[in-house]
């Protein structure tokens, strides 16, 4: 890695850490802990707002900021393969965002960088999917951002129909089908929705989280479930 490289790379490490030692810096970056001293001293003089010493840590001090376009080639296509395999699988108003942020980002890029992004060599083809996810998908995902409780009229796996009160964690997308993850009132345990399968959804009022019912919650079940026993199949 070129040192201005690395010294562009410890602002950003930095900045979005509470604190960061010589030593996290160290082994990030994969150099000796004299050379990260060496780069913060070389960073101090030409005015980046550092605080901290040796021994104890180091942060940015409050206002600093760099400009948020110093992508490199790769770090460029990297944004465009993204938005490439990432959009035909969004619902509508998402993909287009995406769509119009990518835009942005490529119309300020440096012409070797925007070259190199705009010829990947990487494509998605179109997903086509039921018009009852695509019709769900938004609702449900802004539902889970803002933390508000659905009622959802379910046909399960073997086509049994049931009215649900969740609290809406995340949709996940697992390749053919889009899920939501959430914790369910009626079976008071974290239930997986498959999206195509829902008949009608009310967004409802909103809900605060409570220990043992959070996304981290979830997560840490799944794993221990992974990790401890055959995975047990929780799609309703």
């Amino acid at each position: 890695m070129r040192r201005a490289d690395r010294l562009f790379q410890i602002v950003q490490i930095i900045r979005g850490r509470r604190l960061s030692t010589a030593q996290f810096l160290a082994e990030r970056l994969e150099v000796s802990e004299r050379t990260v001293y060496r780069d913060i001293a070389e960073l101090m003089t030409q005015g980046v707002p550092i605080e901290g010493e040796a021994g104890v840590g180091y942060r940015m001090r409050t206002g600093f900021d760099l400009p948020p376009l110093m992508f490199t080639h790769e770090e460029a296509q990297a944004l465009v393969a993204s938005v490439r395999i990432a959009q035909p699988r969004l619902d509508a108003s998402l993909a287009a965002q995406a769509e119009n942020a990518l835009s942005k980002i490529l119309a300020v890029l440096p012409a070797a960088a925007r070259a190199a992004a705009e010829t990947l060599a990487v494509y998605a083809p179109p997903v086509e999917f039921d018009p009852v996810t695509r019709m769900r998908l938004e609702p449900l995902r802004l539902a889970a951002e803002g933390r508000r409780k659905v009622r959802l009229s379910y046909l399960d796996l073997k086509d049994v129909a049931s009215e649900r009160t969740v609290r809406p964690l995340g949709c996940f997308y697992w390749g053919a089908v889009w899920t939501l993850a959430a914790w369910c009132e009626v079976r008071e345990e974290f239930r997986n929705f498959r999206i195509d399968r829902i008949r009608e959804l009310e967004v409802l009022s909103a809900f605060r989280d409570e220990p043992g019912k959070t996304l981290p919650d979830f997560f840490r079940q799944a794993e221990a479930s992974a990790a401890h026993r055959p995975a047990r199949n929780t799609l309703s």
